[in-house]
């Protein structure tokens, strides 16, 4: 695949020219078969390996899978579908996860995709089901690798890799190094793009805020200071994050918590709201630390200590983004030292409590009870709230339509009004649920 061939897909996205990452991947398979990509969240990775399996597909009359994505997480995975699907490339990818339908994957993956994006124990049920075919499969990705190590996947891995017996090409994409890589996947002899040098330290200002007593008052203040910028908190443990967001809602803080005990539709609602700006605060675990895309993060704040120095960078790597800058603020109790990992700041902040209110969102998130399967699209749903709700185009913001349901941002000032006016009116003839996202 040659340039002229990338750019004609990065047409599609609104993109004129590779980056540097993009054109090492697609390059590196033209003498390479194995390559190991070191690369930070938000570096055109996606991409990177996107337009490498691209650049190998192959136009054949009977339909087979011909490449196969593996990722950590239902969003990842999402995320990747997303792109691959905006690329406007006319094969046919389906995505498979945990916390949904499998039958609807099931039904999906009887007309034969050619890409599959999947997280481990999903393909692993697929293939014990006799779901999928693999056996002509010629290209592998493994994204966020080093994370698929670390949730204990070895096992899916292995009778994963067992079903791949025509694999020509394999790409392993992380954002850390890893000590070793285990022997079944057969990497040697290959062809290393680092592009994570000096990673931790680029366009991130780093803060340290010095508190008394409870670290919630300092966190609230802090939040505040931001006026709406997106920021991140990250905690150890999922009760803490609960905790923390239920402590910063009595303050008149408006925020969404997101960990991995959440079912499926609670964690995609909450990235939803802070996506689309309903929030702008996301109380998380280090679950959030991977494979989110969000480009705008501002802020991130540990108020509880990360685990280890790669948990710390994970943590910071969701802010600078595409060059962007960013700051990162260690809130540390007074007596408290630092880990070892993490060097003194010489930039403090010092907390004023304010008293003034919380200034809220601009957006409100509407949650409809229809999606994809039933025919509702974003141009339905603009239609809709401008002809029966009588919106302005600029009062509608980011609209995410699902399987069987559909999120939109809506002016917060305006949503009072404009529920009573939709309550009883229909979407395509169907009357659905319509409330506020809670």
């Amino acid at each position: 695949m040659d340039d002229f061939s990338a750019l004609r897909y990065l047409k599609n996205i609104g993109l004129n020219s590779l980056k540097t990452i993009q054109e090492q991947s697609i390059k590196g398979f033209e003498k390479n078969n194995n390559i190991i990509l070191f690369s930070k969240t938000g570096s055109g990775k996606t991409l990177s390996f996107l337009l490498s399996i691209l650049s190998k597909l192959k136009k054949i009359e009977k339909e087979e899978v011909q490449a196969l994505i593996i990722s950590p997480s239902r969003e990842l995975c999402i995320q990747i579908n997303d792109v691959f699907k905006s690329l406007k490339s006319g094969y046919k990818s389906t995505v498979c996860y945990g916390g949904h339908s499998i039958e609807e994957e099931r039904k999906s993956l009887s007309i034969t995709p050619t890409i599959i994006i999947g997280t481990p124990g999903r393909l692993n049920d697929h293939i014990y089901r006799k779901n999928i075919k693999l056996h002509n499969c010629s290209f592998l990705v493994i994204d966020e690798f080093d994370k698929c190590m670390e949730f204990g996947f070895n096992n899916e891995m292995k009778i994963i890799l067992n079903e791949l017996s025509s694999i020509k090409y394999k790409m392993l994409v992380s954002a850390t190094k890893m000590k070793e890589i285990p022997n079944y996947i057969e990497m040697n002899k290959s062809f290393i793009i680092d592009n994570i040098k000096g990673d931790n330290k680029i366009n991130i200002r780093e803060h340290i805020v010095k508190f008394k007593g409870d670290g919630i008052d300092a966190l609230g203040s802090l939040l505040k200071s931001f006026k709406n910028e997106h920021s991140m908190v990250f905690c150890n443990y999922r009760e803490v994050t609960e905790d923390i967001s239920f402590k910063l809602k009595n303050r008149g803080i408006i925020n969404e918590f997101y960990h991995g005990g959440l079912e499926q539709n609670e964690r995609e609602r909450a990235l939803i709201k802070f996506k689309n700006g309903s929030t702008t605060i996301l109380i998380c675990t280090d679950l959030g630390s991977r494979g989110l895309d969000i480009p705008e993060i501002n802020h991130i704040l540990h108020y509880q200590f990360p685990s280890n120095e790669e948990a710390f960078i994970h943590r910071k790597g969701r802010t600078a983004r595409m060059s962007a800058s960013g700051n990162s603020y260690l809130l540390v109790q007074e007596g408290n030292k630092l880990p070892i990992y993490i060097k003194e700041s010489e930039h403090e902040v010092k907390i004023i409590k304010s008293n003034h209110h919380t200034i809220k969102p601009k957006w409100n998130t509407l949650y409809i009870s229809g999606g994809k399967k039933d025919k509702i699209n974003k141009i339905d749903i603009v239609g809709f709230l401008s002809k029966k709700g009588e919106l302005d185009q600029e009062d509608i913001g980011i609209i995410t339509v699902l399987d069987r349901s559909s999120y939109v941002a809506v002016n917060r000032s305006k949503t009072k009004k404009l529920l009573n006016k939709i309550n009883k009116e229909k979407i395509k003839g169907k009357k659905l649920k319509i409330e506020i996202a809670l």
